[in-house]
């Protein structure tokens, strides 16, 4: 496994290892200077944008009792030798010495919080305020006087930029115990390697730009179990490969599905758009909706039969707009029965939650199963809310399951039964629109037959490329959206293909 620090978001207990291991060879303090100069070139760099310079911009430090706060201080001694005015505020009772010297010597002051008036106007007056307080152990909200300081860098115009992660930001989960106590920053200077409470839960909302920095963390000393992996263009090409010049038809991959219903033709032709839009060469159809999808889909063979009877296919959707009656259980287990991938959405999903013979075909059968919860499905099928921590929501419902699941939401998050676990973040917010879950249904299944065609995919395979479809239906979204425009789930459907061509473009070639 190759992992880049800008993908890979690490759990806290192996950041503690991989920087022990870094110290171990280093002289002492070299981490925390590679640290406090990464900061002091991402504080400069927003300066600029903010007040045009660095010199005689307003910096103000909140500065904790952890080495977060010690990495602050020596940035902001940078700072100051470069000639911002910098005002540290020590929120805690104690405060690493040496970074203070360092911050004294280049011109800058120190503050308490005995006046805390005195200090709240320090932080209204700043061009940016560095979040020092926490670092990756910080549990729970923000306590005073922290908590207030916080609160005016939020109610003033000042921007903020915080060390790691926003402070009263769970590292792992991205769990927040009060909105009220905690930072939210405009960027994140990430030392090292990414952390999962930056990209999921309330902290993917706290943290702004990401801007991720090499502080010689050895990454290749990291299991895939400890890890949540960002999916980005760059990650994603290698699921969207390009078809190769001898391949037909079926070498591409058949997706078959079981979707829509006399109610719900919308949803059979908005996952067999998903499906033909993909990466798959072929796709079937079986279902209720068949006519409405051949007039959609002319080049889609449709019936209106049993899934078992209607051709062979590497991957089946079952489940969008499919209704609960008894032919849509039947499509269910039909489709259980056959080898290789199987997705359920949807209605397929409040089946599996309560009809025990369906959980038993579907934990039993040859081949991942790819399970597609909203929260409110999540909530059905493992008899209990989402939580804080969604990654270890997800993980915990794969394993119950063992299938993959791919939790939806504005951090999607994907599990494998093993543990492995993946996030997409490119969706805006727009993609929360009717439908737009039936075209990533269609997506993943086109997505899945495709890499099944060309071999066997196992459940953490199933789990990348679910993230990848999911990563690639948000870039759909971002470019239909254009940036602030209303948007339809036929919309992200007819976006796929210049979606799939942006992540194509990271794909490697030999020289």
């Amino acid at each position: 496994m190759i992992l880049r620090p800008a993908t890979a978001a690490v759990r806290v207990a192996t950041i503690r290892e991989l920087e022990s291991r870094a110290m171990a060879g280093l002289p002492d303090g070299t981490l925390m200077q590679r640290a406090a100069a990464a900061i002091a070139v991402s504080a400069g760099s927003m300066l600029r944008d903010i007040a045009g310079r660095v010199s005689g911009s307003r910096v103000v430090i909140l500065v904790g009792s952890g080495d977060n706060g010690g990495d602050a201080l020596y940035a902001g001694a940078r700072l100051a030798a470069r000639g911002a005015r910098v005002d540290a505020v020590l929120v805690a009772a104690r405060h690493h010495p040496d970074g203070a010297a360092a911050l004294l010597r280049a011109g800058g002051r120190l503050h308490g919080t005995d006046d805390l008036v005195a200090a709240a106007e320090l932080v209204a007056a700043a061009d940016l305020v560095v979040d020092g307080i926490l670092g990756i152990g910080g549990r729970g909200a923000l306590r005073e006087p922290a908590a207030t300081l916080a609160a005016v860098a939020r109610e003033t115009d000042a921007s903020v930029l915080a060390v790691d992660l926003p402070s009263g930001v769970d590292a792992d989960s991205g769990s927040v115990a009060d909105a009220d106590r905690v930072v939210t920053a405009d960027r994140t200077v990430v030392l090292g390697t990414l952390k999962p409470g930056l990209l999921v839960g309330a902290g993917a909302g706290r943290s702004g730009d990401l801007e991720v920095v090499d502080i010689g963390l050895d990454l290749t000393l990291v299991r895939a179990v400890d890890v949540v992996v960002r999916i980005d263009d760059e990650s994603a090409a290698g699921a969207f490969d390009r078809p190769a010049s001898g391949d037909d038809k079926y070498s591409r991959g058949v997706v078959g599905l079981s979707s829509g219903s006399g109610g719900y033709p919308g949803a059979a032709v908005l996952s067999t758009g998903g499906a033909r839009r993909g990466v798959a060469g072929y796709v079937r159809y079986s279902g209720p909706s068949y006519q409405q999808v051949v007039s959609a889909w002319p080049d889609v063979v449709a019936t209106p039969g049993r899934v078992s009877l209607a051709g062979r296919a590497q991957c089946w959707v079952v489940g969008c707009g499919r209704g609960t009656d008894e032919e849509a259980r039947l499509a269910i287990l039909d489709a259980a029965s056959l080898a290789g991938p199987l997705v359920l959405d949807a209605d397929a999903l409040t089946i599996l939650a309560e009809d025990a013979d369906v959980r038993d075909a579907v934990g039993s059968r040859n081949g991942p199963t790819v399970l597609t919860p909203h929260d409110g499905e999540f909530s059905r099928l493992a008899g209990h809310d989402v939580g804080g921590d969604r990654v270890a929501a997800a993980v915990e419902l794969a394993q119950a399951f063992s299938s993959v699941v791919l939790l939806k939401g504005s951090s999607t998050v994907v599990a494998s039964p093993s543990g492995a676990t993946w996030v997409a973040l490119a969706a805006p917010p727009e993609l929360a629109t009717a439908g737009s879950g039936d075209v990533l249904a269609g997506l993943l299944g086109s997505l899945l037959a495709h890499h099944q065609a060309a071999g066997e995919v196992d459940d953490d395979a199933a789990g990348w490329l679910a993230a990848c479809a999911a990563h690639v239906h948000g870039v759909a979204g971002g470019l239909a959206a254009g940036g602030a425009r209303p948007i339809t789930a036929s919309e992200v459907s007819a976006a796929l293909p210049d979606a799939i061509a942006r992540v194509r473009g990271w794909a490697r070639t030999d020289d």
